[in-house]
C-alpha cells in the first residue's frame, strides 16, 4: 500500500493486487463486496493518519478507480467541517453510527499502464512483447521522470492478457497514475504502435 499527499486536504492511495489479496479481497470483490471495502477503508485511514497526519474526520469525497492490470487507486478529499455548532449533538449521534461521512464514486479503467525508470527497460520490455507477437500496440509517455507504456486491452487477445501483464511487470512496475492524468499532464513520446517503433529504432 502506497500513500501520498496530493494537497493539504487530498491524498492518493495505491493498492496492488498483492495488497488486496493479503486482505482477503479479490479483483471481483472491488465491485461486489462493499463490507470488505469498508474494512479496508478503515485500515487505510489509520495508516494515512500515522504516516501523513491526515485526519479523515468530517465529510469525505472518495474516488475509487479499479485498474485490472494494476490494482486500485483511491483518491480521498476532505471537505470542510460545519463549524456553525447547530445540531451538534445530533451530528455526534450520526457519526457514532457511521464513522465517516463519505460520498463514493467508482470507475474502472482497463488500460494497462506500467512505469519504467530507465529507457533500457522500456526497450527490453518492448522486445519481449514483440517476441510474443504483440507489435501493433502501445503509447509511450514521459511523466515525472519515468517512462510509462500504456496498452489498450483491445490491442491484446483475451487469452494473452495475463501474459502481457507478466511481461510488463518483469521490467516495470504498476503505476498509480490514471490514464486521464497521463493524457493531460504527461508528455507523449510515441502516440501509437510504441512497441513496434521502439524495436525498429532501438534494437539491432
Amino acid at each position: 500500500m502506497k500513500i501520498e499527499r496530493l494537497s493539504q486536504d487530498k491524498i492518493r492511495i495505491f493498492l496492488t493486487f498483492d495488497d488486496l489479496l493479503e486482505r482477503g479481497i479479490h479483483k471481483d470483490d472491488m465491485w461486489r463486496e462493499p463490507p470488505k471495502l469498508h474494512e479496508l477503508f478503515l485500515e487505510m485511514m489509520e495508516q494515512a493518519y500515522t504516516e501523513l497526519g491526515f485526519d479523515a474526520s468530517g465529510p469525505l469525497a472518495v474516488e475509487v478507480l479499479a485498474m485490472p492490470a494494476q490494482g486500485m487507486v483511491i483518491i480521498i478529499t476532505r471537505g470542510k467541517v460545519n463549524e456553525s455548532g447547530e445540531g451538534g449533538a445530533e451530528d455526534e449521534d450520526e457519526l457514532e453510527d457511521d464513522i465517516y461521512d463519505m460520498e463514493v464514486t467508482m470507475e474502472q479503467s482497463d488500460v494497462m499502464m506500467y512505469a519504467f525508470k530507465d529507457f533500457e527497460d522500456v526497450i527490453a520490455a518492448a522486445g519481449q512483447l514483440r517476441s510474443s507477437g504483440l507489435t501493433e500496440a502501445g503509447k509511450l509517455y514521459s511523466y515525472k521522470g519515468k517512462y510509462i507504456l500504456a496498452i489498450e486491452p483491445s490491442d491484446v487477445e483475451q487469452d494473452r492478457y495475463n501474459a502481457v501483464i507478466a511481461l510488463l511487470a518483469e521490467y516495470g512496475e504498476a503505476t498509480s497514475v490514471t490514464f486521464a492524468v497521463l493524457e493531460e499532464y504527461g508528455k507523449i513520446i510515441m502516440p501509437e504502435n510504441a512497441v513496434r517503433e521502439i524495436c525498429i529504432h532501438f534494437q539491432s
